[in-house]
């Protein structure tokens, strides 16, 4: 198994891999758990993404409007970066911010657990 190329990394190949889509929705919930907030996967794989999809931008709305500096820190636990942020406002200007922070998220959760996964299957290349 190689491991996946992060750079152009997308949701869509992964959208019906039903192990990986209940291990990022659970590190989803383990992550925004920490700062007190609710995400709950029904675990109907057909609608992860969107159930999760509005779970997350729900409680992104809130923090950005009420709590901004719990957003920061969330970010920082997540490991989305400004200049990813940045960079993906200026490639899609017209996109609500609550919008684009939920994808960033979702996908940085996604590479969490495929380098996990990659690094179990692959002890050695650690």
């Amino acid at each position: 198994m190689n491991l996946p190329d992060f750079k152009n990394l997308s949701i869509e190949p992964y959208r019906d891999r039903e192990e990986i889509i209940r291990q990022v929705a659970a590190q989803i919930e383990k992550d925004f758990d920490q700062f007190g907030m609710d995400v709950q996967f029904s675990g109907d794989i057909n609608y992860a993404y969107s159930e999760l999809f509005a779970q997350l931008k729900e409680h992104l709305i809130y923090l950005l409007d009420r709590d901004y500096h719990r957003l920061v820190l969330l970010l920082y636990q997540i490991d989305v970066s400004e200049k990813q942020i940045i960079n993906t406002e200026l490639k899609f200007p017209d996109v609500p911010k609550s919008d684009l922070l939920t994808e960033l998220i979702i996908l940085r959760e996604l590479k969490k657990v495929l380098i996990r996964n990659y690094f179990k299957e692959n002890p050695d290349k650690l």
